[in-house]
């Protein structure tokens, strides 16, 4: 890439998207484009088309996705399957009928099987049965993973395809149900705390573990790959550490300073048992997560206390 290219970054106000545009900023584009879902619903297969017609992108990074926790993908399953589906086929047939020659779809690390080998290799893909809470989500990913490769094949194309593994930092959804762990237990500690109650029920027995990433890590990374890689084969991105949600748990409630009870409920679902990506592809390229999680928590922390008042929670 240049420093002049035209880079139009789908999901932009998204906790991904916007991360990516401030990364972006900082080295120096300067043609950075980007359209709300009110300006552009990607559903509408017409109106991606015209966008990316009337834009002439040189560079597109696909951040823009249908998301939430266990609860929001076990529920509306249909829609994250169907809107996932349709906001990346339409936005990669655009690019391939405008001739984009290089695209950056970011997926999930969701894709790779219930009970793969840990830490998980990118060849662990497809190699067995999904987690079922999330599964609708994971095939409209893997599907475009394979869409990556096959306008690789097919057009010559110069995209490429990444798999983060949890993000998290300023800018992420504090919906009491539908967003992911770490936001959702930061809120639910955070108004515990404000109220004075004794306790706060954490979903499920606690030990499943988990890798969590900074967003402004998985920024880094995404520009740093649209530079340095270009291979067909989906690469992850992570810290190749991970930690159980009890421990996650204990560590957001020091961060925030509450000291009640953290009770489990085991009867609700833990998904995955263990969800440890191996970053080694990534990291022997020379790139590595330079984010604490202890830091980047106090830095989540920070930002959730200065925007209590316009948070995201849908």
């Amino acid at each position: 890439m240049n420093k002049h290219d035209r880079i139009y970054i789908a999901g932009h106000r998204g906790l991904a998207g916007s991360a990516i545009w401030r990364r972006l900023e900082a080295e120096g584009y300067d043609q950075l484009i980007g359209a709300t879902s009110s300006e552009l619903d990607l559903r509408d297969r017409d109106a991606v088309f015209a966008f990316v017609r009337d834009q002439k992108p040189d560079v597109i990074v696909d951040a823009a996705a249908r998301v939430g926790g266990i609860q929001a993908n076990d529920t509306y399953s249909a829609e994250f399957l169907s809107d996932n589906l349709q906001i990346q086929v339409n936005l990669m047939d655009a690019a391939n009928a405008a001739g984009v020659e290089r695209l950056l779809f970011l997926g999930s690390s969701c894709i790779y099987p219930k009970y793969a080998e840990q830490p998980i290799k990118e060849s662990s893909l497809l190699t067995g049965e999904l987690e079922p809470t999330n599964d609708a989500y994971a095939i409209a990913k893997i599907a475009g993973i394979m869409q990556v490769q096959a306008s690789r094949k097919q057009y010559g194309r110069r995209w490429i395809s990444a798999m983060p593994t949890n993000l998290y930092g300023p800018g992420d959804n504090f919906h009491p149900e539908h967003s992911h762990v770490l936001p959702a237990l930061m809120r639910r500690i955070h108004e515990a705390k404000v109220a004075g109650e004794p306790e706060v029920v954490i979903w499920g027995s606690g030990t499943p573990l988990r890798e969590f990433l900074h967003v402004d890590d998985l920024a880094d990374a995404s520009v740093f790959l649209l530079e340095n890689y270009d291979s067909p084969e989906t690469i992850n991105v992570g810290v190749g550490e991970d930690l159980s949600i009890r421990d996650l748990a204990e560590l957001i409630a020091e961060v925030v300073g509450y000291e009640g009870r953290l009770v489990q409920d085991a009867t609700k679902p833990d998904g995955t048992p263990r969800k440890l990506l191996d970053v080694s592809r990534l990291n022997d390229l020379g790139w590595h997560a330079r984010i604490a999680l202890r830091d980047g928590i106090a830095e989540t922390y920070a930002w959730y206390l200065e925007h209590l008042d316009q948070l995201r929670t849908r």
